[in-house]
């Protein structure tokens, strides 16, 4: 146990934002720095509880109570160890998980619970500074070699595991450079780029190779892919955006978040001089309450949009938990990002009618329509119809689940009934040589599930490659099996 006491002495404190005002002026990382000292008590709240159950929080089990004693001894070196131990890239997910392990700790049954986000990204970032994280080369190769498709977190995962098992690995990504969403789709206030660059470096000296620019299914066929690696990885993410076809949708002004903020990212990160579309000087409205939602909302300030207004069908959430979601569950709360702190209004219960457009076909305006739910179906209320100014309005609605064409249709891989790719528990699809991971075959979902489920699918593999019980399986998609 870290502090016996510190639970009951020591209050919850996390880093304070920089200033909005500074932060809108570039596109770093908006949290100020924590001081050890300070961290080191916040670990110390932890009770290391009898039943851990940030453990069932964390799709990847991370051995959280451990590591919070470790950082309370000042020990982060072991620190660092036991977090890689389950986590590949703490970085990642120190950064940008919603941390369901918070939810589910048992300090946060009658008080605040224990900062583990914090204390995890900071154990990273002090391996890192410290030259703690180094390489780590296969002691034996197998001879084998495993193609994985996708470089998003679950890709990474995967690939990172089979070649510290000895396997040859070649990474596919049909973007111009790896990271998948995080590269692109994530901006750099939320996770700076550094993060994910330094760990490529690693797992390049690793031996992974990683081949940007393929898009596979069209440069390489999925005859060529089968035939040239003894196991393919598919980990392509859930890429297939939902649309909003009502009237208007084909007005000027109107796009989806994906198409959006890839090139805004591009030029935060110095790739590109300008993006085609920008929110400068524009009455900008995001439809979609979620992650990506709050993302365009952080991007549109920073490109000084003239106002920005985020639009949800749900009602707004509670403050606080509701009966029907009970520790330790997520619950559905309202929650407050950076990217809502810097301004801009959130509008629930809402739905959009129809983008008016003006007579050169340029986004002018939403008519909306406020709505109620009856019996899970959205009914508009008699006499709320408005309009709302846009000449910018972005679809953040998530995504529908993998694309079907080109790979997975030349594959032949079964889906399962929500269209994604179906697996059994090994992660192994219904084509003998190909496994699936992360969202394109659990559906849209958390970073931290993704990470996790690209281990379990590299265990899959090495398995079904060696015979061997050789990688560790945090989870197993028994819940949808392939026919």
């Amino acid at each position: 146990m870290a502090d016996p006491k510190g639970f009951l002495t020591t209050k919850r404190e996390t880093p304070k934002s920089r200033p909005v005002d500074l932060r809108l002026m570039d596109w770093r990382e908006v949290y100020e720095d924590f001081a050890t000292s300070r961290l080191e008590k916040q670990a110390g709240r932890c009770m290391d509880c009898g039943i851990p159950f940030c453990h069932e929080g964390c799709p990847l089990g991370n051995l959280i109570p451990e590591w919070n004693t470790l950082v309370w001894r000042d020990d982060w070196q072991d620190a660092i160890e036991r977090l890689h131990a389950t986590n590949n890239f703490p970085e990642f997910t120190g950064t940008l998980c919603p941390a369901p392990c918070e939810t589910a700790c048992v300090l946060g049954i009658n008080d605040d619970p224990v900062t583990i986000k914090r204390v995890e990204i900071s154990i990273i970032d002090r391996a890192w500074e410290e030259g703690w994280v180094q390489p780590q080369l296969p002691e034996t190769r197998t001879g084998r070699k495993v193609a994985v498709v996708g470089s998003g977190p679950s890709g990474l995962a995967a690939a990172q595991q089979l070649t510290r098992a000895g396997h040859d690995v070649v990474v596919f990504e049909r973007a111009d450079a790896i990271g998948g969403l995080l590269r692109y789709g994530i901006p750099e206030f939320k996770m700076e780029k550094f993060r994910l660059d330094r760990r490529l470096e690693q797992m390049r000296a690793e031996g992974t190779e990683f081949r940007a620019g393929v898009n596979v299914g069209v440069d390489i066929t999925a005859e060529q892919l089968r035939s040239e690696y003894d196991a393919v990885v598919l980990a392509g993410g859930a890429t297939a955006w939902r649309d909003l076809p009502i009237t208007g949708r084909e007005a000027e002004g109107v796009y989806q978040a994906m198409e959006y903020l890839p090139p805004a990212n591009r030029v935060a990160s110095g790739a590109r001089e300008s993006t085609p579309i920008d929110a400068k000087g524009k009455h900008v409205v995001v439809i979609g309450g979620g992650d990506t939602g709050a993302d365009c909302v952080g991007t549109a300030h920073r490109q000084g949009a003239a106002s920005v207004t985020q639009l949800e069908i749900m009602p707004r959430p509670p403050q606080s938990r509701a009966e029907t979601q009970p520790w330790p569950t997520y619950p559905m709360i309202y929650r407050v990002s950076s990217a809502h702190e810097e301004g801009g209004e959130r509008i629930y219960s809402v739905n959009t009618q129809e983008f008016l457009a003006d007579d050169e076909g340029r986004l002018r305006a939403l008519r909306l329509v406020e709505v109620r739910n009856e019996d899970g179906k959205f009914v508009p209320v008699e006499g709320t119809e408005q309009e709302i100014p846009a000449q910018l309005t972005l679809l953040a609605m998530g995504f529908v689940g993998p694309e079907k064409a080109g790979l997975l249709e030349d594959l032949g891989v079964e889906l399962d009934q929500r269209g994604n790719v179906a697996r059994n528990s090994s992660f192994q699809t219904s084509v003998d040589n190909v496994f699936v991971a992360g969202d394109m075959g659990r559906g849209q979902s958390l970073i931290v599930w993704a990470i996790a489920e690209g281990r379990s699918a590299a265990a899959g593999v090495d398995a079904y490659l060696t015979g061997r019980d050789f990688l560790p399986t945090p989870i197993a998609p028994t819940d949808r099996p392939i026919s």
